[in-house]
């Protein structure tokens, strides 16, 4: 692993990976293309790439077919620098995005860190700002933009950066593509898109997929189904596009296993079932009015509906020195060792934006205004029951109803941005975001009115940077940005240590919490060496005030918490080109993600425990106080857990003829810290702590890097045919992509341990997937 890392760094000090070179000609030659971006979520009129102060990513619809049966987030992995993928849920619908060390994930219980659009609409969820990858159309996005930094203009939640992604239209895609694969895990699916110019100025655009696999893991099947349609109009003055999104799915993912159930098995689950059902329905109005040709209004405007049911079999937490724990004096019946926690979570929201861009005497800027709201109604409740002998949970008592809770989100802000061509060569970009959130919480179960709560939140966000165009084949830029997060209504209802919450969150009568607000620094260079080379080079830096963190207490239980300051700075390189037949970029990227204040957190599986540095969770800057039992030190200077401080990604591809193009990708990552050793001095072994309590911990809080290679190929046959196929994890390396510190009431066996005394404290991770292939048949026809 040193030595890819090392050859990573020496090949890519040249410069950086970037999209594949766009070119143009003309009867006169070759003429590089301008490649524009847009500088908000919503259309405009879009500035010159390299007049941004920043490096911004993007994937094309073709590099995501490539991808293929990666899915969209494998697409994200293997192409785009300082992405990983945690595979916590073992499902490829479900992972935890994470870029420069901020995240967007599908679970509740994860902090979020990353914004994503849909067509100038935010989707990440309004109860926990979580992302459902299974709720994006796939077969219909048309490209994807990953914008790096704390970017104002990009709104609530991007912290470390946001991903917009674009949809296709019949206008740009006509035509009709349909597909069908198969292979490894029992996985099928099918896919359909459709794109046809209306006559006159209309078009319609539909893609479809349905997708179902019985999983690599035990008891791990999974489908999904996706629909996505679009009717618009392109006019000279006038144009819009109406969207449809409906989507269907229904997910197993089975989460973390302790390392001795996967030393025996790599397929194991720890317990069963942990199910999650998603039902979407998403209407977009996209429409852009040009007043003259260099001034344009948008409006985005949006109706979305989510419901969200979850079924997860989990050890009961109340069995340990309860009534049936040997361990506590009890009778050793297997009686109330499990739990099924059930919730249903309708949301829906609605909102809208309204842009305004021009040119004008050397400026290039926009302004606009958005409004959104959204309302939430979270139920959990739970089942007793005991283990079977498969660790599913067969329930015994009656459902009760734990918790109830009616919330209520409203978001206003207003921005502005200008990009000042101070010379043709020198561009200078000022923007500015002011926001504003209410959060009302309104408790509806047992407890009332416990949880009420009413919260409010506002925010000026400024930005401002360089970009200077030393030469045709040389941009240098620099800037500082600064955003801001909200807390959600699962975090707020979610605060108190001394009451953590069941995942996916049972909640309590918590202290509130402060607003996030991340201020982010980059500095790089990008450009174009001898032939059809590029490259870029970047430093970045991310401070990150009040930083909220979800402290887990057990395998399915914790809480959320703001913690004084963390931060992410790092180095992105790379290098991309081409020669003849074949294409090729390499990317290394530096990620340190560190906490930078002092404090206490619970972990209760971790080795030191009670027993290293001194402070107190009631003021955890005070010296010489006792640290309780379950309560570690956090000091500054130790790293984040779920993140690899290398990353290293290596695409190629080549067209031997004959119709065909093979190509392959590498990707490699370094070890991480695991969640419950945030102090980085979790050890394997026996210890005595101050109480005089002998303890065992397996596992050594930590996960090695790893490094994988897929191959993919296609074959065009002509008259619309193709063939395609895809290998991944092609060595069949065994890995590990997160992890957490746990307790482990079964014994090698699988038997559930009546006596609380023997559980074990291990490393609990999530495997990757062993070798898999899959192939199939794409038509295309009438494009």
């Amino acid at each position: 692993m040193r030595q890819i890392f090392c050859g990573a760094a020496a090949a890519t000090v040249l410069g950086c990976c970037t999209a594949t070179a766009h070119a143009q000609t003309s009867d006169r030659g070759a003429v590089p293309a301008v490649e524009v971006i847009a500088p908000t979520p919503l259309p405009g009129l879009d500035v010159p790439r390299d007049r941004l102060p920043a490096y911004v990513r993007s994937l094309r619809a073709a590099e995501l077919e490539e991808e293929k049966p990666g899915g969209l987030t494998g697409a994200l992995d293997a192409r785009l620098p300082s992405v990983n993928l945690n595979e916590i849920q073992g499902n490829p619908y479900q992972p935890d995005v994470n870029y420069r060390g901020f995240t967007a994930s599908p679970l509740l219980g994860t902090p979020q860190g990353l914004s994503v659009y849909q067509d100038g609409v935010r989707i990440n969820e309004p109860f926990g700002d979580i992302v459902n990858w299974d709720l994006i159309p796939h077969a219909a996005i048309d490209s994807v933009v990953l914008v790096p930094g704390s970017n104002p203009l990009f709104g609530l939640n991007t912290l470390g950066g946001a991903l917009s992604l674009r949809t296709k239209s019949g206008d740009t895609h006509p035509g009709a593509v349909v597909e069908v694969y198969g292979g490894s895990f029992g996985r099928r699916s099918g896919e359909f898109a459709f794109g046809q110019r209306l006559g006159g100025d209309m078009h319609f655009f539909a893609a479809g997929t349905w997708f179902a696999e019985d999983g690599w893991r035990d008891y791990s099947p999974s489908e999904v189904k996706q629909f996505f349609a679009k009717l618009g109009r392109r006019g000279a003055k006038f144009s819009f596009d109406l969207g449809l999104t409906v989507a269907d799915t229904d997910l197993i993912g089975n989460g973390l296993v302790p390392q001795t159930f996967l030393d025996q098995r790599r397929e194991a689950i720890f317990t069963r079932p942990d199910n999650t059902r998603n039902h979407l329905q998403m209407l977009t109005f996209n429409g852009n009015y040009y007043l003259a040709d260099d001034s344009r209004l948008s409006i985005t405007l949006y109706r979305r509906s989510v419901k969200t049911q979850t079924l997860n079999g989990d050890v009961n937490d109340a069995f340990e020195d309860g009534p049936n724990d040997l361990a506590a004096g009890g009778t050793g019946l297997n009686v109330g060792t499990a739990v099924n926690n059930r919730t249903a979570a309708p949301q829906s929201g609605d909102g809208g934006a309204l842009q305004w861009s021009a040119i004008a005497g050397g400026h290039q800027f926009a302004l606009g205004v958005t409004l959104d709201r959204s309302e939430s109604d979270f139920e959990q409740s739970a089942q007793v029951g005991i283990f079977d002998a498969t660790r599913a949970v067969m329930e015994t008592d009656p459902l009760a109803l734990e918790n109830a809770l009616r919330s209520s989100t409203r978001a206003g802000s207003a921005f502005v941005t200008d990009t000042w061509s101070l010379r043709s060569d020198l561009h200078l970009t000022l923007s500015a975001r002011y926001n504003q959130a209410h959060v009302t919480l309104r408790d509806q179960g047992p407890s009332a009115p416990a949880l009420d709560g009413d919260h409010r939140y506002t925010k000026l966000n400024p930005a401002a940077g360089v970009a200077y165009q030393a030469t045709r084949a040389l941009t240098v830029y620099g800037g500082y940005n600064q955003g801001n997060r909200a807390p959600s209504p699962i975090e707020l209802g979610c605060a108190d240590p001394a009451r953590p919450c069941t995942l996916p969150n049972a909640l309590a009568a918590d202290p509130p919490l402060k607003q996030v607000v991340a201020r982010t620094l980059e500095l790089g260079a990008r450009g174009k060496a001898a032939g059809d080379v590029r490259w870029n080079a970047g430093l970045f830096q991310t401070t990150s005030t009040d930083d909220i963190l979800f402290v887990g207490t057990t395998t399915s239980a914790g809480y959320f918490t703001n913690f004084g300051k963390t931060r992410r700075r790092g180095l992105e390189l790379g290098l991309s080109g081409a020669s003849g037949s074949a294409t090729w970029s390499a990317a290394y990227s530096f990620v340190r993600a560190t906490f930078e204040s002092q404090a206490c957190i619970v972990s209760e599986n971790n080795s030191s425990r009670g027993t290293s540095a001194q402070c107190s969770p009631e003021d955890p800057g005070a010296p010489g106080t006792f640290l309780g039992d379950d309560l570690i030190a956090v000091r500054p200077g130790e790293r984040m857990p779920g993140i690899p401080e290398h990353n290293f990604k290596f695409t190629f591809g080549w067209k031997p003829g004959g119709g065909w193009r093979v190509g392959a990708d590498l990707i490699a990552f370094s070890g991480l810290y695991v969640r419950g050793n945030e102090n980085n001095l979790h050890q394997a072994g026996t210890f005595q702590d101050l109480n005089g309590d002998v303890r065992t911990f397996l596992g050594p809080g930590t996960l090695p890097g790893y490094a994988i290679v897929n191959l993919q190929a296609r074959r065009s046959f002509g008259g619309g045919w193709e063939l395609f196929g895809r290998i991944n994890n092609l060595f069949d390396r065994t890995y590990a992509t997160a992890g957490a510190l746990a307790e482990n009431p079964f014994d090698a066996a699988g038997s559930f341990q009546t006596n609380s005394g023997l559980w074990t404290r291990e490393t609990f991770s999530a495997p990757g997937a062993p070798r898999s292939g899959w192939i199939g048949v794409r038509y295309r026809f009438g494009g």
